[in-house]
């Protein structure tokens, strides 16, 4: 026989009270059936009408959004932003929160990924619960923080930019994204014609005045002439390699961080807020304490930022290697750091590159790792180092308790753990851990 084909239930809409805040955004709520809700444009404690936006009958959750408030919390506020709510812009997920709240509910996400994934309670990861702000980031009622520097904008098919909508490729025009750097603003991206173009990503550096564009034409697109209001470097991304080509102006930007000037290439990774280099270098390194002549890893290096660090601290009698996978990246991070004789960039995979290095121990440990973690494999190897301090940089709480869970398993425990809002009005945080074997926190 046959089965009989699901039954979708997007959108039925149904009353209910919001209950905890989860990772990704949204709260959970479940319908009178039980059936679990991820509710976005909510905060707990609310009573609303959730209409589901995807899944069907016996799904293990359905998605949602609260379309009506009848019961609002103390911490709403009506979105600063006009292209923000159900079914509009993607980009943000909590313009309806207090900032102070959007804070707490990262740090009640930050803490139940903690326990759930790591066993972990606040105490026992040396962390107060908070969750701070980026210097300059508290604004009055109704102001919000322009800090990011790197926006990709959609195209849709008549050539405007836009942002695109919550898990979908639908395109929301808009005319003026309320969280973009003024360097980004000032480019005036919204109001050209991109005819030809799937997308346009505009980058403002932090700490010198390089702009650049890198456009990604259609199949078949031609480049328009881009006039913009400011000087800005422009870049292509090729449609059949995927490679990012000049077609005027510097490859690169002039990033500026912990007193020195970095070059990133074409699109290479930088931290999007503008005062996030200069934290997350401030809090590793007092986390780390190096001292003159030590060795250190960096891995998942970049353009080099705590690899130039480190060697700053270690002097010349101290040694760094960074481990990095992008090709442009390591070029660009061998260019920052040449001044560092004793400062090695090596390209490739860490789990593939660091058992081929033949190191066997080190003084100190900083990893930035992509959205999913370095993994159980990678953190087994480097807890049989015998690094005295390790720095975790995490973009993704549920990756980080993960991570620390396979640290302990390797003998190292949570000595610090400081988180910072470095992405306000989304759901993102950024952490900062500093690990030390698990006997000498004894």
């Amino acid at each position: 026989m046959q089965a009989e084909p699901t039954k979708s239930l997007v959108g039925e809409e149904y009353e209910v009270e919001i209950g905890p805040v989860a990772h990704g955004g949204h709260c959970i709520a479940r319908t009178h059936e039980g059936q679990v809700l991820f509710v976005r444009h909510t905060l707990p404690g609310e009573r609303v009408v959730a209409r589901v936006t995807e899944g069907e009958e016996g799904a293990r959750f359905l998605r949602a959004d609260a379309v009506r408030i009848l019961e609002a919390s103390k911490d709403r506020v009506e979105a600063p932003c006009p292209f923000a709510g159900p079914g509009r812009c993607g980009g943000c997920d909590w313009q309806h929160a207090k900032p102070g709240a959007q804070r707490r509910l990262k740090g009640e996400v930050i803490a139940e990924q903690l326990e759930r994934l790591a066993g972990l309670t606040p105490e026992e990861a040396g962390w107060d619960g908070t969750v701070m702000p980026a210097e300059g980031d508290k604004l009055p009622a109704g102001q919000v923080p322009q800090w990011r520097t790197r926006v990709q904008y959609a195209v849709d098919a008549e050539g405007h930019a836009g942002l695109r909508r919550h898990r979908s490729h639908e395109i929301e025009r808009i005319d003026h994204c309320m969280i973009a750097a003024e360097g980004v603003s000032e480019l005036g991206i919204e109001k050209r014609d991109w005819t030809g173009m799937e997308s346009v990503e505009a980058i403002a550096a932090t700490g010198s005045q390089d702009r650049q564009v890198i456009l990604t034409p259609r199949p078949g697109g031609r480049l328009p002439l881009v006039e913009l209001d400011k000087p800005v470097s422009v870049l292509r991304v090729d449609e059949k390699s995927g490679g990012v080509h000049r077609v005027h102006g510097r490859p690169f930007v002039r990033e500026r961080a912990d007193g020195r000037t970095y070059r990133v290439g074409a699109g290479g990774f930088w931290q999007v807020h503008p005062k996030a280099a200069d934290t997350l270098v401030t809090a590793v390194m007092q986390g780390l304490l190096p001292r003159k002549g030590e060795t250190a890893l960096d891995l998942y290096c970049g353009a080099g930022l705590f690899a130039g660090a480190l060697a700053d601290r270690l002097g010349d009698q101290g040694a760094v290697l960074g481990i990095e996978s992008g090709k442009r990246a390591v070029e660009d991070a061998r260019h920052n750091l040449e001044g560092f004789p004793r400062v090695r960039i090596e390209q490739g995979k860490v789990e593939s590159v660091l058992p081929r290095t033949g190191i066997t121990e080190v003084d100190l440990i900083v990893l930035d790792p992509p959205r999913s973690g370095a993994g159980r494999s990678t953190v087994q190897h480097l807890s049989t180092l015998g690094a005295r301090r390790i720095a975790y940089v995490a973009c993704d709480p549920a990756a980080l308790a993960r991570d620390l869970g396979y640290f302990r398993d390797g003998g190292y425990r949570v000595r610090t753990l400081r988180a910072f809002d470095l992405f306000p009005m989304t759901s993102h945080v950024e952490c900062v851990a500093i690990l030390e074997p698990a006997a000498r926190g004894l």
